[in-house]
């Protein structure tokens, strides 16, 4: 007979579209010692791809997303899955994992700018192509929710405050955003213990 952590380790795999027997190592010990941490976890990733403010589609976006910033490609092929059969298209997958490169790339160029505080670096032009953000298949508000939930995890304070402020010109509500923080932060959690 399967103890309530190990029911609750298949409930998350299950969940997940994984395999019963599917082996992690951070897992497994959560499992061994009856960390009651698993059923928060896997209550938290209910309750986060569950936001009222997101659709079933764009929290699993999000959450690729997320695992693909993560380099993640467990949860990043878990979370493709459950986006397609949510109603994503290919494209739309490509663009999330796109998004998390793309920020990845701006992240580290802002932050270095903020952190510096210099004058000369901040008239260097960025020199760096985002025509994606232009035009994005998933459309603008979601595309721009997607790179602030990106930037949240790589802590750029300079993208976070620039894609919310956008997002909110774009009509988006503070709930709105925190759902999809909320998705991305329980994803961060999750990819430490499913690697």
């Amino acid at each position: 007979m399967l103890t309530a952590t190990q029911e609750t380790k298949t409930d998350l795999l299950r969940d997940l579209g994984l395999s019963d027997d599917s082996t992690f190592t951070a897992l497994e010990k959560l499992t061994e010692t009856e960390s009651r941490y698993l059923r928060d976890l896997r209550v938290n990733l209910k309750s986060a791809l569950a936001g009222e403010t997101l659709t079933l589609k764009e929290a699993y976006l999000l959450a690729l997303s997320a695992a693909a910033n993560e380099e993640n490609d467990v949860l990043s092929k878990a979370f493709e899955e459950k986006a397609i059969e949510n109603g994503a298209d290919q494209g739309e997958v490509a663009e999330a994992i796109a998004c998390a490169s793309l920020l990845a790339t701006n992240n580290i160029l802002y932050r270095f700018r903020h952190f510096a505080n210099k004058d000369v670096y901040e008239q260097q032009p960025a020199r760096v192509k985002m025509n994606i953000m232009m035009k994005p298949v998933l459309g603008k508000e979601f595309f721009e929710l997607m790179s602030l939930a990106v930037s949240a995890i790589n802590g750029c304070e300079r993208c976070i405050t620039s894609h919310e402020a956008s997002i909110m010109q774009l009509g988006t509500t503070e709930p709105r955003i925190f759902d999809a923080i909320r998705v991305a932060a329980v994803v961060v959690g999750l990819s430490k213990i499913l690697r």
